[in-house]
């Protein structure tokens, strides 16, 4: 068999990466105050991953309806994005390592008291990677 051939016939195995994703939730945060930050513990893979990020899916869910003035972000230990709903994906974390923890940074614009105190009843991410 020629060089070129066998090399050729070893590329697509070459080029079909390891994928896989993994899944964590917990209970969050809670905020009595405008204009201040809170974040939720990380998230995690249960198992040893080895990989990028390709793409992310959230969901959080609170004790009521949504403030207005809310901020939330998804960080990484480097890179935040903002999150434009309580559920939803993104690839704004790709290419950041996979085994890395997530979370959530809640904040709501303005000052002083909120009305009711904004509970994070549930954070949970999805990751994908390769």
């Amino acid at each position: 068999m020629k060089p070129m051939l066998l090399l050729l016939l070893c590329l697509p195995g070459l080029a079909t990466a390891a994928s896989g994703a993994w899944q964590a939730s917990a209970t969050g945060p809670g905020l009595q105050n405008r204009g201040m930050q809170a974040s939720s513990p990380g998230l995690a893979p249960a198992e040893k991953v080895n990989g990028s990020i390709t793409e992310v899916a959230w969901r959080y869910v609170l004790n009521g309806p949504i403030p207005s003035g809310i901020r939330v972000h998804l960080c990484a230990e480097t890179r935040c994005v903002p999150l434009d709903g309580a559920s939803g994906t993104t690839r704004g974390l790709s290419n950041l390592m996979a085994n890395q923890s997530l979370y959530f940074v809640y904040g709501v614009e303005g000052k002083g008291r909120l009305n009711r105190e904004l509970r994070v009843l549930s954070n949970q991410v999805m990751v994908n990677y390769h």
